[in-house]
């Protein structure tokens, strides 16, 4: 049975999709079978991934609207190790269109649930709102995995974020859980983000992830080779702290408790 993870943030720029292919590519280099889902209308996470969103002959968008299957869209990146379920352009019009349509938010999880013995891990990089396609994944996923700067803002957001995904669970998804809260674009060396990632520690407790993603420009330049940091320098340091990320999620997926206990032990804001 597939896992099923939402990389969310309510805030832009805070590395979701560099989360998204760098986990994939940690997963694939550890010996599991991954898939990875773009369900941002940019892209991003499929170019990243080595593969060219312009070419897709089939992408999530007619996944959603139920005009292909998983297996029929998905794209294996040889060079990444994993596949890869693309978007482009036309998913922002399946905003549109999905409103009308009966079990609009639970396209996704239906879908996926055709292809769960393919796959270990299934990731799914979310766009920067609550959206249609935002709520498609959360609906989707046993749990989400935060990525957050440490910094003040971050903090901010991460209240409305916790809030959100307590509202999906109640009401539409009694398997969703927050899995951890991954501290990345991380420099020590500024005394305000050791606070905050102190506060984030004392605040969440385990919901922390012990591993750190430190800021790194091999990771930074590896989109524009259209690869994860991990594939495309995998000595870097953030390409190794990607790896290590990616064995803690495996060892922490194993020893993960119910939903309704996990939610109900979450602070209601940072």
């Amino acid at each position: 049975m597939a896992k099923i993870f939402c990389v969310a943030n309510q805030k832009g720029g805070v590395g979701k999709t560099t989360t998204t292919v760098n986990l994939a590519a940690g997963l694939a280099k550890i010996g599991q079978r991954v898939l990875m889902v773009d369900l941002d209308p940019q892209g991003n996470a499929t170019m990243g991934s080595g593969v060219d969103k312009r070419s897709l002959q089939l992408s999530v968008y007619d996944v959603l609207l139920e005009s292909a299957s998983v297996k029929e869209a998905a794209v294996l990146s040889d060079k990444c190790g994993y596949w890869v379920l693309g978007a482009n352009r036309e998913l922002a019009g399946a905003e549109v269109e999905l409103v009308t349509l009966e079990h609009r938010e639970k396209r996704l999880k239906a879908a996926l649930a055709e292809a769960d013995a393919d796959f270990d891990f299934v990731l799914i990089d979310c766009p920067p709102s609550l959206s249609m396609l935002t709520l498609n994944g959360l609906c989707s996923a046993h749990g989400v995995i935060v990525p957050m700067q440490c910094e003040y803002f971050a903090l901010e957001g991460l209240t409305d974020l916790v809030n959100t995904i307590k509202q999906v669970h109640a009401n539409l998804n009694a398997d969703l859980q927050i899995i951890g809260l991954l501290r990345v674009m991380f420099d020590p060396r500024i005394t305000l983000q050791q606070q905050v990632s102190d506060q984030l520690k004392g605040h969440f407790g385990d919901k922390v992830f012990n591993s750190v993603i430190p800021r790194n420009v091999r990771l930074a330049e590896a989109p524009s080779y259209g690869l994860p940091g991990v594939v495309f320098d995998p000595a870097a340091k953030g390409s190794q702290a990607f790896v290590e990320f990616a064995e803690e999620m495996v060892a922490r997926v194993k020893n993960m408790p119910a939903a309704a206990s996990s939610m109900a032990k979450m602070p209601a804001s940072a």
